[in-house]
């Protein structure tokens, strides 16, 4: 059975200065860094190797992957960014304080009437990178640095449940298993399994 490790990135500026991030970026914050490098260990204390390595196009994403590969001993190595795999779009409230954003509960349509996205586009965009990540005959574990809230809603749609996701420190991991056979069925296709939390 083919497995996929889900990362949420390191602490960024923003994640410091509790400012929602979205589709914007911050820089990794030197805890931040320390965290993706405490997380490679971890992969390499636990005896994982990954046979592919994908991140979101955010910096703040593809930074951790990096320090992550560099633990495991792939420094340098090719690797897929992929804009499926961003974080929740959240429209004109990108890089405003995190006060301002409703409770979970309103995540499902909220954004999508300020310029964001729905849970729903989130959730096919993120199933569609994932498989693209997981689908080849040659790999058997995937390492994807992603986001929270694109997680999330990931988790979401494969039928998981959310409060497993609560809280989601910088640097937890999502491990699923993977069944590409199981085409039109997205709870099937991904199995949930644990949360990792440094």
């Amino acid at each position: 059975m083919k497995e996929l490790y889900l990362l949420r990135h390191g602490e960024t500026l923003f994640n410091r200065q509790h400012k929602i991030q979205g589709w914007c970026d911050s820089p990794l914050t030197d805890e931040g860094r320390e965290q993706a490098r405490v997380a490679g260990r971890a992969f390499v204390q636990a005896g994982l190797d990954f046979d592919t390595f994908a991140s979101s196009t955010s910096e703040r994403a593809s930074d951790t992957l990096e320090l992550v590969m560099a633990e495991l001993g792939h420094a340098g190595e090719p690797y897929a960014r992929l804009k499926g795999l961003k974080e929740f779009n959240h429209g004109v409230f990108e890089g405003e304080q995190q006060y301002l954003q409703p409770g979970l509960e309103a995540f499902e349509s909220f954004f999508a009437q300020f310029g964001g996205e729905d849970a729903r586009t989130v959730q096919l965009r993120m199933a569609e990178a994932l498989d693209q990540v997981m689908s080849p005959s040659t790999v058997g574990r995937a390492l994807v640095v992603s986001h929270a809230g694109a997680m999330f809603n990931f988790l979401l749609a494969t039928g998981g449940d959310p409060t497993v996701a609560n809280p989601m420190p910088n640097c937890s991991c999502m491990v699923f298993t993977y069944d590409g056979s199981c085409a039109e069925d997205l709870a099937h296709r991904f199995v949930f399994q644990r949360v990792i939390r440094p």
